[in-house]
């Protein structure tokens, strides 16, 4: 079984920065994508950054030059730096990844998510 941990949430000013972990264990042989999606009030999930094994990113264009993806392999971690936040980041923010598991069974599991809400 795979277990996603999130965490970096909170409350911060217009302008302001957070980051966002994404830790991964459990019986894991490879993860190949991760991803981060977010969910405000009334609103559907939509991804918001995107990141390959080999490391090609792609963003939402809403969140393009002030989010940046990563990920630690070793470690089994990504991450989502976000700076110049605005109000209307506002969301539950949600890990995903898509893995192979140690029985090389492909699976794909969701963090519990994290809030973050930005304040004018």
């Amino acid at each position: 079984q795979v277990q996603l941990v999130e965490s970096g949430g909170g409350l911060v000013q217009a302008g302001g920065s957070l980051r966002l972990s994404c830790a991964a264990s459990g019986s894991i042989f490879i993860i190949n994508a991760m991803g981060w999606y977010r969910q405000a009030p009334g609103k559907q999930r939509e991804l918001v950054a995107a990141i390959t094994s080999g490391g090609s990113t792609n963003y939402a264009d809403s969140v393009k030059g002030r989010f940046t993806i990563s990920r630690d392999n070793a470690k089994n971690t990504g991450y989502l730096q976000m700076n110049s936040l605005k109000p209307e980041d506002t969301a539950v923010y949600y890990c995903k990844v898509n893995l192979l598991r140690r029985d090389f069974r492909p699976e794909e599991c969701w963090g519990q998510g994290t809030q973050v809400t930005v304040s004018s």
